[in-house]
């Protein structure tokens, strides 16, 4: 285990590391000066050769090649459903998103000034103000688990640590975690034995790539983000705009650092599931993304599952070759079954993934339709929610987790464990291939009673109605027809209805009558078998 009070962040060059070391040592070590600089610098060596042994010693190498062997994990396949959860310090200022700890430094948004009213200029109150106030005094890990459970959902996926630098673990790479500061409690491993015991799959997500300039604001005016003390917090806070462009890529300091953090939540953790923001897709960090991986994937293959690894392809950013890891969706779906199992992850909320005061939030039945759609195409929805500062998750949120855990329990075994059919469905409802976008929940429609989704599993085939046909009782699957499935069907019973219904199979398709009422809220699921 890496000695925390010794071992710290390397992301600056050398020069500026000098004066980072005396404000993250205790003062009997502050006053050793270059002797700690150096610790500091062998210590991280040391681990990250450690990393490039396992990344090297088989049976993946680094290279984007080596990943094409890897094969997605069943309980992923057969898991369907998952739920994201966003919960950081940004969730005290609880306005208009988790990236007010960005906006709030750009003078150009709103949040600039919403700051400065509420809380005073930015260099007498910064973002790394709000820590004492993030309490998790309620937080209970339990009470989250089973929130999860009743959703339905098979794995959970909390943010180790997003843009703005703070973790939400023990980590040994900085100062600005939730052991040292804030709740003062490790809230990941608390998480992860919560999951252990509910029987939940535990990932865990890292968006600290984005680190390198989510606070560039700060640099353009009088602000804390100035103030070397917290360089540690706020990052080199670099140019997003120049850095894309090629003119100030992410330093080997800063990717090193990246490295050891995400390994270690990899070591102390073992998740089942890494989820990776899209800028670790950008080619300066495609050297590191194949280090990690490869350490990931060595290290899997000795666990009780192997692991899973989420990516975003983006435009220009882009890595794994298809079916080397996981691609991730955000807010979009697509448009038609995809060959290798994908996710998409979106959130309760149209507007946030952290907690705010000002939510527009999603309702069920659009929720349970994304989650029909989407696994009749080979992929899998992770449902964002965004709990309160002292740890309590707000009601709606788990009203609405406990409306498609309730659609669940009478419809789920068309969910899990199934794969693709032939097709994904009819209709005329389009679904355009989905990108990364948090307006994503404009571009959807609605679906109507024309519009039909398929799963299979070994023993049956589901035709599920997105919406009840109303006053024609008589339904006809014109999929199901001669061409598509030629099996003599001996069953079709309606989930959630007590008898068999009456059905005739014709060349063009299957026709159904369905019972007056429908049995369960949102979809309908039909169980066709041969």
């Amino acid at each position: 285990m890496l000695n925390k009070p010794i071992l710290r962040q390397t992301i600056l060059t050398m020069g500026a590391l000098c004066a980072l070391v005396a404000c993250n040592k205790a003062p009997d070590e502050a006053k050793q000066g270059t002797n700690n600089k150096s610790t500091l610098a062998e210590q991280s060596e040391q681990k990250l050769d450690q990393i490039k042994k396992v990344a090297n010693a088989g049976p993946y190498s680094p290279t984007w090649e080596s990943f094409t062997n890897y094969q997605i994990p069943s309980w992923y396949h057969d898991a369907k459903f998952g739920i994201f959860i966003h919960w950081g310090v940004y969730s005290v200022p609880a306005h208009n998103g988790e990236w007010y700890p960005r906006k709030m430094y750009m003078q150009n948004n709103a949040e600039f000034q919403y700051h400065r009213d509420k809380y005073g200029p930015q260099d007498e109150f910064g973002y790394k103000d709000f820590i004492p106030q993030f309490t998790a005094e309620k937080f209970n890990a339990d009470e989250w688990l089973k929130i999860v459970k009743n959703a339905g959902a098979k794995y959970i996926v909390p943010v180790a640590e997003h843009h703005d630098g703070f973790s939400m673990y023990d980590n040994s790479y900085t100062r600005w975690d939730a052991v040292e500061m804030g709740p003062k409690r490790d809230i990941i491993a608390e998480l992860k034995r919560a999951a252990e015991k509910a029987d939940i799959y535990f990932g865990l997500s890292s968006h600290r790539a984005e680190n390198w300039w989510f606070f560039e604001g700060g640099r353009e005016f009088a602000s804390d983000v100035q103030n070397e003390a917290y360089r540690d917090l706020y990052g080199p806070a670099v140019s997003r705009k120049s850095s894309e462009a090629g003119e100030t890529p992410p330093s080997k300091e800063f990717m090193d650092d990246w490295l050891l953090r995400t390994v270690e939540i990899v070591d102390k953790y073992q998740p089942d599931l890494i989820w990776f923001d899209w800028w670790m897709a950008s080619e300066p960090f495609h050297h590191h993304v194949k280090l990690f991986t490869s350490y990931y994937y060595n290290k899997g293959i000795n666990w009780e599952r192997m692991p899973a690894l989420n990516y975003k392809d983006l435009g220009d950013f882009r890595s794994f070759k298809p079916g080397s890891a996981v691609l991730d969706i955000e807010r979009g779906q697509m448009s038609d079954t995809y060959e290798y199992f994908w996710q998409t992850d979106t959130s309760v909320s149209k507007t946030s993934w952290g907690y705010v005061t000002n939510h527009k939030y999603r309702d069920a039945n659009s929720l349970v339709d994304d989650l029909i759609d989407i696994v009749s195409k080979n992929g899998s929805m992770l449902l964002n929610i965004g709990p309160k500062p002292d740890g309590t998750i707000p009601q709606p949120e788990i009203d609405l987790l406990y409306e498609i855990g309730a659609w669940l329990r009478i419809n789920g075994e068309a969910i899990y464990n199934t794969r693709p059919w032939i097709t994904f469905g009819e209709g005329p409802t389009e679904v355009l291939d989905g990108t990364h976008s948090n307006d994503g929940e404009k571009h959807r429609k609605d679906f109507n009673e024309k519009d039909i989704r398929f799963t299979q599993n070994k023993n049956a085939l589901y035709a599920i109605l997105m919406a009840w046909p109303g006053d024609n009782k008589t339904v006809t699957i014109r999929t199901i027809n001669s061409e598509n499935y030629d099996d003599a069907i001996s069953t079709v019973t309606l989930l959630g209805h007590d008898t068999p219904l009456d059905f005739e199979q014709k060349p063009e398709g299957l026709a159904v009558k369905l019972p007056e009422h429908s049995p369960s809220e949102h979809a309908q699921v039909l169980k066709i078998s041969k």
